[in-house]
Formats: C-alpha cells, structure tokens, sequence
C-alpha cells in the first residue's frame, strides 16, 4: 500500500502527542511492507532534512512559529493546506491512502478537495472535536468560523477514528459515520518499577498554557505543603503561563519547594516520572491523556480535575491507576493529590497490576492493527 502522512508537525523537531503518533505511524507502515511519504511543514535548519529510514519526508511549507500565547496561528495552517493541495493535486495518484489529523483542518479539506480526480481512501483521526461554546471561548465572534470549517471536515468521506468514547460521540454527531474507538497511543514497555523518592515528591509535565490550568495546581500545592514540610513539587516545562505561575509560588513563599527546571533532557524526565509519588495533570482539555498511561508504566498513580472537554479522565479507574479529583478546585484537588501520596507502595502495586491488565488495549500496535482492519474491510 502507497500511504500519504498529513500532519505539520515531525517528531522530534517538534514534541506532542500527535508528533508522536504520526512518527510512529509512518514507521509502522514501513515496517508493514508500505511506502510512506509525510507532508509536513518544516522544522529543521535548511541542509539538515531529516533522514528517516523508509520514510520520504516532504515538506510543503516554509518553517512557521506554530504558536502565539499558547495558541494555533492560523498562518501556518492555511499555509499547510496550500501545500498538502498542491502536493496531491499533482502526485495523489501515487497514494493508495492519505491518513491525517482533523485539525489542521485545511490539509484534510485540501485531501478531500482533491480526492475525486485521483481516487485514493482517506483516514483521519479526530484527537479532539471542540464544541461550539469552546470555539467562542478560544476564538471569540471568529469561534462560529471554525466551528463550521471543524463540520466541513466532518462531511469529507472518510474511515473516522478517534481516541476516547467523548470525541467518538462528538465527531459522530457532527455526520462522521462508523467513528473507530483507538484506545492506545503508547509505544513503550512497563518500566522497572521504583520505589516513590523519599521525601516525596509531586510531578506535573506539560505546557504552561491556560487550559493545563498549572496555577490552581500551584494553589492545591500550597494547601498541601502549609502543612506537610518535608513535601516538594517540580513543574517540568514552559510555555505562556510560566511567568504566572513563578509569579504564584513566591507569592506563597514556596520557591524553594516548587521547582521549575523548564525543559530536560530524556534521561532526567525519565527518573523523575519514575520516583514521583504523584503525576498530576490538572488540564480542563485533553483529547486523550497519554499521561495517564506513562504513569501506570511506571507504577506511577495519577491525579486528572474533571472538564466537559478532558477526556484523560476515562483512562482512570477510581483507586486502581490514580484519582479523578471531584471538582476542580484546589481544596479537592489538594485532597485527591494527599491519597495518591498516602497510598504507597500498596497503590503503586495497583498501578503496577492495572497496566499490566490493560498494556495491550493501550498500545499503539493494537491501535495499529485496528486501523488496518477497518481500511482492509473499506476496501
């Protein structure tokens, strides 16, 4: 099979979860038998193109700053339709299969537009479908626009897939048909299980964004630590909010308790996610929650804050691989963070077993070999 990547985003160059899924992807597909190209937009240095190893990477637009304040520019994804359109409009002959991300949504339009003249399948994966308040919130009087091109996309013919049961149901009410359930994204192995750092420490790792909502972890660390004094915290990454959330813990005179150490190298992350007594990811949005998943790996339990639009949640069971906090204020999350602390050893067995019941669920192979299934059952 000839399978055409649409996303706009390579890992390493740049690092997320849909980078991540897409790499993996295409070197499954290479590893199946299949050629595989990846229209992306570029990352890399001019004469520092990625080797790949039987993956031909192309990219079809400039290299662009994705962000602006924690969020999508528009520039870089109109540019990224252009190019997907013009790199199918002469070559989608060559492609049995163009597989890509919903959003962004210009490069599955462009796919779609294209479609009828050179007849190959499309797939698309819907990481997140935004409801129509959630674009007002993120776009203002402009929210209706996108909440219109996100239901064109919807109208595309195409094999769906989603990553949790809230997304399924969503890109199926916006007219997606048949909307496979992928339940697994992780690619490694259960990782020797350690014992938690003694004095503990709580971990988060993400972005420093609104939506992460890292200043009311902040503000339950603070409940926390005004009367355990020997507990710490350390709050890898950056992003807009960083400032405001430095800004919180000396407020609260916890500087030399909340570590922000920025980005780390691989070997750091993976000491501190093995010896934290907690993974905490207090995000009001996740379209899937790998964090969850890392952890259990690890033995690690997990506390998520409930959200209309956070599916992470589904992948916790209640005491088994962590706690969903009951609502997300800091007094609640604070207390959610001091039982997953308080169960020692004896929860981080549990987390141990709930992995190792559900890793094959989980993976990104058995995802894999779902969506071979429903394309081999499409042809």
């Amino acid at each position: 099979m000839r399978v055409c990547i649409l996303y706009d985003c390579l890992y390493p160059w740049t690092i997320g979860g849909a980078e991540r899924w897409y790499r993996q992807m295409a070197e499954a597909h290479v590893a199946a038998g299949n050629t595989v190209t990846y229209l992306t937009l570029r990352q890399w240095e001019h004469g520092e193109a990625p080797d790949l190893p039987g993956i031909d990477i192309v990219p079809v637009g400039p290299r662009m700053a994705l962000y602006a304040d924690g969020r999508r520019r528009i520039l870089p994804t109109l540019a990224f339709g252009a190019g997907v359109f013009w790199h199918v409009l002469r070559r989608g002959r060559r492609y049995d299969l163009v597989h890509g991300a919903s959003f962004p949504f210009f490069s599955l339009l462009a796919a779609g537009l294209v479609r009828p003249l050179h007849g190959y399948s499309i797939a698309v994966d819907w990481h997140e479908v935004w409801t129509r308040d959630y674009w007002r919130h993120y776009l203002g009087r402009l929210g209706a626009l996108g909440w219109f091109i996100q239901w064109l996309c919807a109208q595309v013919p195409q094999a769906g897939f989603s990553f949790s049961r809230l997304h399924q149901a969503r890109a199926e009410a916006l007219g997606v048909r048949g909307v496979t359930l992928l339940e697994g994204e992780y690619q490694g192995e259960a990782v020797e299980l350690m014992a938690a750092s003694d004095p503990p420490f709580v971990l988060y790792v993400g972005r420093m964004i609104p939506e992460k909502r890292v200043t009311l972890l902040v503000e339950a660390l603070a409940l926390l630590m005004r009367d355990d004094l020997v507990l710490r915290a350390e709050l890898i990454g950056r992003g807009p909010e960083l400032d405001a959330v430095r800004a919180l813990i000396d407020a609260h005179g916890l500087a030399d308790r909340i570590a922000l150490p920025g980005f780390v190298d691989a070997d750091y992350l993976e000491d501190r996610q093995s010896r934290a007594a907690v993974m905490v990811q207090p995000s009001e949005r996740e379209g899937y929650g790998m964090v969850v998943v890392e952890s259990a790996a690890r033995g690690v339990p997990v506390v998520v804050v409930p959200g209309e639009d956070n599916a992470s949640v589904e992948l916790v069971d209640q005491g088994e691989n962590g706690f969903v906090a009951a609502r997300a204020d800091a007094a609640t999350l604070a207390d959610a963070i001091d039982r997953a602390i308080k169960g020692g050893d004896g929860l981080r067995g549990r987390v141990r077993h709930w992995y190792a019941l559900n890793a094959r669920r989980l993976s990104f192979q058995g995802s894999f070999e779902q969506i071979m299934a429903r394309l081999a059952r499409a042809r």
